[in-house]
């Protein structure tokens, strides 16, 4: 544990793990963001700019919420962000379809598959052995 300001208010607290904020400005920061998941059910058609504005939010915090798939836009949405990989526009998350189904097929080859090879019928090692 590691005692640091908040980056919000400036206050001293004890730091141990998560955003760099104090436990104050965590619980605000969590009204805030139920507020803002309320406004944009209620209103599906505004954009990030337009949520920004009227619920006084950073356009930045809205996207790192919707990056970390705490808001989902609806299909009908204006609201887009960009894949990290690919800058393809999407609506919740870091990577796009393809991005994530590329990242995973890169991931399985690396670990070889374990499966031990079928054998043959009728060879050597398969026969019953008789000893005397």
């Amino acid at each position: 544990m590691e005692v640091m300001n908040c980056k919000h208010c400036k206050k001293l607290f004890n730091y141990i793990s998560g955003p760099k904020i104090c436990p104050a400005c965590k619980e605000e920061l969590e009204k805030k963001f139920v507020e803002v998941k309320e406004f944009i059910r209620d209103n599906p058609h505004k954009g990030i700019s337009q949520v920004s504005e009227e619920m006084d939010v950073s356009v930045q915090q809205l996207k790192q919420w919707v990056r970390q798939e705490r808001l989902i836009f609806s299909e009908d949405s204006k609201v887009m962000i960009e894949c990290e990989q690919c800058g393809a526009p999407i609506r919740t998350g870091r990577f796009c379809d393809n991005c994530k189904r590329s990242m995973a097929n890169n991931l399985s080859k690396l670990y070889p598959n374990k499966e031990e090879p079928a054998r043959k019928k009728g060879t050597e090692s398969d026969k019953m052995r008789h000893f005397r």
